[in-house]
């Protein structure tokens, strides 16, 4: 797959991994978006889980007010 950035965002991304350590910007991008979709399903998860315990009323939603 291929992604395009703007010069600007290129450099950036350039930079940052010229500062991160060994690696290119393609390395640095693919990393971002595997640890993104780690945190998605973290959060995914999560949510199911709450929405487990309110369904089968282990607990009690909050009322605000």
């Amino acid at each position: 797959m291929e992604v395009h950035f703007t010069t600007e965002t290129e450099n950036k991304l350039k930079d940052l991994a010229a500062e991160s350590g060994p690696g290119t910007a393609d390395d640095l991008v693919q990393v971002v978006v595997e640890s993104y979709f780690d945190e998605l399903a973290q959060a995914r998860d999560m949510l199911n889980s709450r929405y487990d315990d309110l369904k089968s009323s282990r607990v009690k939603p909050r009322r605000r007010g």
